[in-house]
């Protein structure tokens, strides 16, 4: 009786012989690259200034010093351009932001968006949504560089 309840639960192909469920080792996985390494040392974080992104595999990708998601798709219209991006920005994972007014901006609505376009060594920001104005401005590259987070505030992250 045992052998035939193994028996049940075995996996055979159309030929009849058992199937590998496992890891095969000759299945491979590919690394795809979409975005070129120069278009994030151009892209910044539009709530704290920092232009130091981390990738954390099956979750996306976070500004390193605050933490808003940054997702990265591709333009529709490139205009000529070698590459269009829109990078979406979305501080519902952003630390400290209700604390931290000082060092970080928030965004209208939790989330903007920017169109960059150019090359590798020569990008440049074609817009932004919603549109900066006197409501909302983005945080320039390195506007906070020089204040430093209070010690109250560090340990909140």
């Amino acid at each position: 009786m045992k052998g035939a309840y193994l028996r049940r639960r075995l996996f055979v192909g159309w030929d009849g012989w058992p199937i590998s469920i496992g890891p095969d080792s000759q299945m491979s996985l590919e690394v795809i690259d979409r975005h070129s390494e120069a278009l994030f040392e151009f892209l910044w974080c539009p709530v704290c200034g920092q232009e130091v992104f981390t990738h954390i595999p099956f979750e996306g990708v976070f500004c390193k010093n605050c933490n808003t998601q940054v997702e990265l798709q591709e333009s529709r219209e490139t205009r000529g351009y070698e590459e269009a991006v829109l990078a979406c920005f979305n501080t519902t994972t952003t630390w400290n932001l209700h604390v931290d007014e000082k060092l970080r901006r928030d965004l209208p609505d939790g989330s903007a968006r920017v169109k960059i376009l150019g090359a590798p060594g020569a990008y440049k920001v074609d817009w932004w949504s919603p549109e900066p104005g006197e409501d909302w401005e983005p945080v320039e590259r390195g506007e906070f560089d020089d204040v430093e987070e209070p010690d109250e505030v560090s340990h909140l992250a």
